[in-house]
């Protein structure tokens, strides 16, 4: 299967390519791993870009690394449609104090509007 990873800098999106990474490689996906610009995310895309690359280096998977440009949802999803990966995969989410899951913009953009089904990893 053709994996699109979309990384906006936080936590979540660690956990996302760390977890996808393991998937790809137990069943031998192709993945290309798209950096988001988020303004307001803890890491900037130079420092997602140099993590992102460490972590593949660490588990041996060969990854196409992409930096996208613009609002980050609808740059993902045009990615995804253009080029017609088979599945998206996003971190995010957060849990409220009654266990309901509350999803951030970029998220629930992606969830709502991608052609393709999409995983959210939280």
């Amino acid at each position: 299967m053709n994996v699109l990873l979309g990384l906006g800098g936080t936590d979540e999106s660690i956990q996302a390519l760390e977890a996808t990474i393991d998937r790809a490689s137990a069943v031998g996906d192709e993945l290309v791993v798209a950096i988001l610009d988020k303004a307001d995310a803890p890491r900037s895309p130079a420092e997602m870009r140099s993590e992102t690359a460490a972590t593949l280096e660490a588990a041996g998977f060969d990854a196409d690394i992409r930096e996208l440009e613009g609002d980050p949802g609808p740059a993902l999803v045009d990615l995804a449609e253009r080029e017609g990966f088979d599945h998206v995969v996003i971190g995010g989410g957060t849990e409220t104090p009654m266990g309901k899951i509350r999803l951030g913009p970029i998220t629930e953009f992606v969830l709502l509007n991608a052609s393709m089904p999409v995983t959210l990893i939280r």
